[in-house]
Order: structure tokens, then sequence, then C-alpha cells
């Protein structure tokens, strides 16, 4: 440290701080936001402090300093305690004829209020879901506008709520449905619903959980001009409604005795206490096959991975794959499972 210069040593007083908060993120998935609420928001900052580290670390590494060990040190931690924010392994496929592709989309209403600025950006969701053809499709905030014919799949579940615009969540199968619900969510447009799909002699609890959004416009300008204490104190309520509403669903997901597929937007991170809990034993697809930073949500300046699909350890995972189709604020995910016989 005496060898340092001044300008190093603040370099080096700011990478120790950065340093800390990663290390206190670390322990945020195990702290009820209902208790630690404001601390909960520290979430959505993770990956950005992953790479500031990662940053830290490759100055100090070109200057030969041992101020790297910090944050390598933080870094290493977390990789082995959550794995690693970047998959650097290529996605393996594997073609097997008792393959079963799911895919997870946030389509927001289909751009009915147009988002984006595009014409018939609802038929270009749908060209685009025909043509990745999955046998099982999960979708939030789903619309059922008029241009839309998703008649392609045999089968579906909806649960629609709103009086002028009705949205909600839905479940296409190209499988039989033949045991299908809802689990409400209080106050509020989110909800989970399930869908038990036949392939041969199983049956499959696929489950869709939209969680509380967060409702943050995610443009840096907007964001710089908000109150910082009213956008924490509205992020820690709505961590609040989260974890409320994954303690109803987890109700629900008990009594299940069926293999199982859930799906969902969290409008949460990998490293918050509502993914801890609800992915319980189950395996996150991404990190069993993914590649890349999985990046879900559009947002300008880091990735944020907020949608996910967890499958129990009775499907292997063949195939997953993060899209980069720009027809929503939220990107595509497929995962390809197998089911053990």
């Amino acid at each position: 440290m005496k060898k340092l210069s001044f300008i190093n040593k603040i370099i080096y007083l700011i990478n120790v701080i950065v340093a800390l908060l990663l290390l206190f993120s670390f322990a945020l998935p195990f702290l009820p936001p209902k208790t630690f609420s404001i601390l909960s928001v520290l979430n959505l900052g993770v990956s950005f402090l992953i790479l500031v580290n990662v940053l830290f670390f490759l100055y100090w590494l070109v200057k030969l300093k041992r101020q790297l060990m910090v944050s390598l040190f933080v870094l290493f931690l977390g990789y082995i305690s959550f794995g690693s924010l970047y998959k650097f392994s290529s996605s393996k496929k594997i073609e097997s004829p008792d393959n079963i592709k799911v895919m997870n989309y946030n389509v927001r209403l289909f751009n009915l209020y147009d988002w984006i600025p595009e014409k018939n950006m609802e038929n270009k969701i749908v060209d685009f879901i025909k043509t990745e053809s999955p046998e099982i499709l999960s979708v939030q905030e789903y619309h059922p506008h008029e241009n839309i014919d998703l008649s392609f799949f045999k089968y579906k579940y909806e649960k629609l709520s709103g009086k002028k615009t009705k949205y909600g969540q839905a479940i296409f199968s190209q499988y039989p449905i033949v045991n299908s619900g809802s689990i409400e969510f209080p106050d509020t447009g989110n909800n989970a619903i399930f869908a038990d799909v036949l392939k041969g002699v199983d049956t499959i609890r696929v489950y869709n959980i939209h969680l509380e959004s967060l409702r943050i416009n995610t443009n840096v300008e907007t964001l710089k001009n908000e109150d910082s204490e009213r956008l924490f104190n509205r992020i820690g309520s709505t961590f609040k409604m989260q974890q409320f509403q994954a303690e109803l669903f987890l109700i629900h997901k008990n009594e299940c005795t069926h293999k199982m597929v859930i799906c969902g937007d969290f409008n949460n991170t990998a490293f918050s206490y509502v993914y801890r809990k609800i992915k319980g034993d189950l395996n996150d697809t991404y990190i069993e096959n993914g590649n890349g930073f999985g990046r879900t949500y559009d947002f300008k300046f880091f990735p944020i991975r907020i949608d996910f699909i967890f499958a129990d350890e009775t499907f292997p995972v063949n195939g997953f794959k993060t899209y980069d189709a720009h027809y929503s604020d939220h990107y595509p995910i497929m995962a390809t499972l197998s089911l053990k016989p």
C-alpha cells in the first residue's frame, strides 16, 4: 500500500468498497425481503458489481500489483457459491426422440402500445415461435391480440384479468393438457398458473410464474432524475410482495407429485431470495447447458437474467438457448429436456 501512488491508493480504496459490497451481496439470497427489504435492493446490482470487480482485477494484474487479490478472492468465493456470471462452455445440444422443447417468453402484450416503434411486431413474435417450434410454450403478459394466431399449438390454458385490456399468463402445448389451474396473488394482475401435460404415459406439471414487477423505467436518464429514496422504497416493497407470492406458490408446488418444470419471469435475479426458494432442488437449465451471459431483459449497460426455466432431475438438459430476438423488453429462452424412462 505504501508503494502505491496517490491515485492508485484512491483506486484501491474504491476497489475494497466494491469488493465488500459484492461479498455482502452473496448473503442476500438467504435474507428474506420482508425483514431486509432495503438490503435486498442490492440484488439488482450483483451483475454490475461482478463486472466492476473483474475490471479491478485486470487493472492490478496489468500493473503486477498484489492488490489484485482483493477482487480475485471475492470473485472466487462467488464462483464456488453461485457459479459464473458468464458461461464459457459452448451449449451442447443432444438430439433425442424423447426431447421436449420448452420455451419461456414475456411478450409484453405483443407490443400492444407500440413500445417498440415497429409495425406488425405481434406477427414477428408469432413467426419466431412458429419457427423455433417448442412443444411447450410459457407466456407472461399474454394478451389475446386480434392478430395473434397460435393455433399451431393443439392445447392451451390461459388466465387473464383486466377490464379494458385483458392480459395474464398462458401455457401452450402440443401434448394434451389433462389438468390446469391458477395460483392467485392478491392485489395484483400477476399470478402463477399450471398445466399438467400428458406425454406418453407421463404426466408433467408445467408452472408459469410471473412475480410482481419492479415498474422501473430502465432508461438511464430517467433513473437519474428519479428520487433515490422513493425508488429504493418502491423496490423494497416490491421484493416483499415477491416473497409473499413465492410463498403462496411454494405451498402449491410442495403438494405436487408429478415430474415438474417451472418457467417464469421472476422480475428478480439469480442472486435473489425468491430465486433460491423457488428453485429449491431443481436444475436451472441455463446453468446446466447455457452459454454467454444468459441475458433475458433489455437493459443497456449490463446483462440481467430474470427469466428462468427450472426442471427436476428427471429431465436431463440436452440444450439451452437465449435468443437475441428484440420483439419485447424480454428475450425468449428455450430449454431442450429429455424425459428419462
